[in-house]
């Protein structure tokens, strides 16, 4: 019965998966997610609902589309596998099982995949256009109270001061940012980056953010290190501009809090 459950938690993960590629290639373009149907970036046709099964489609259609047989990127099939993997994961570190199934561990497993939702729309725009978008960040402000407001109804010894904190400083960094973009017409980057981190606080606390930091740290200098071996014509720095830093923070988060709720078990 768990691999029936883990099975259809996998399959609903991959269908985010299927929804998250079409977020990030549409919400840089300022098109609409939610009301308007799928279709070929190539030949604007709208896809079927047989086009649109999540991991099955890609396969079937030989990786083609189905109308004017352009080559769908990989990034597609990818996108769906890890998204599934994920869900089945954090159903996983929330302990669900057929057994265990309670409304306070379904909600939890709700606010975390809402957060997963988050990293991967920070990391695929980012990865794709090197910004991090303003409304996915309000996104993350938004669930990231709902989660805040979640622990201080079912938990009385639960101490909000911390996050509302946070919640002020992302507040004047996002006034700060929305001065900058007027004043300049320049999106501070590195400025998004940080209200990207404090919401990390909110669901993975200070110590996996702050390890997060760490990797991503040493991701971008491991990166440096490969390209003057590998000798490549143009040097990177470490200079934010031409670094997709959320997109590391994000991968860098997602692997430390596996790594975290591993040793935990092992204890």
């Amino acid at each position: 019965m768990n691999i029936l459950l883990y099975i259809i938690i996998f399959a609903m993960g991959s269908v985010f998966g299927s929804f998250l590629t079409l977020a990030t290639y549409r919400i840089p373009l300022n098109q609409n997610i939610t009301h308007e149907r799928s279709y070929c970036p190539k030949c604007n046709h709208k896809l079927a609902f047989l086009d649109m099964i999540p991991i099955l489609s890609y396969i079937f259609l030989g990786g083609k589309c189905r109308y004017c047989k352009t080559k769908i990127s990989p990034r597609y099939l990818i996108i769906e596998l890890l998204s599934g993997v994920a869900f089945v994961i954090l159903a996983w570190l929330v302990r669900i099982n057929v057994y265990t199934i309670t409304i306070p561990k379904i909600i939890e497993f709700m606010f975390g995949a809402l957060y997963i939702v988050f990293l991967f729309l920070i990391a695929g725009i980012d990865k794709e256009h090197h910004k991090v978008d303003k409304r996915v960040l309000i996104y993350g402000l938004v669930i990231s109270i709902g989660y805040m407001l979640y622990w201080f109804v079912i938990d009385s010894t639960f101490n909000p001061n911390r996050f509302i904190l946070y919640l002020l400083i992302i507040a004047f960094i996002l006034l700060l940012s929305t001065y900058s973009l007027k004043k300049t017409g320049k999106d501070e980057y590195e400025l998004n980056v940080l209200i990207v981190l404090i919401i990390m606080v909110f669901f993975t606390y200070e110590v996996a953010t702050i390890i997060s930091v760490i990797f991503t740290i040493l991701i971008v200098a491991l990166k440096i290190l490969a390209n003057k071996i590998l000798n490549k014509s143009k040097k990177y720095n470490i200079n934010t501009t031409n670094q997709p830093i959320a997109l590391y923070l994000c991968i860098a988060n997602a692997l430390v809090v596996i790594f975290i709720n591993i040793l935990s078990l092992v204890r």
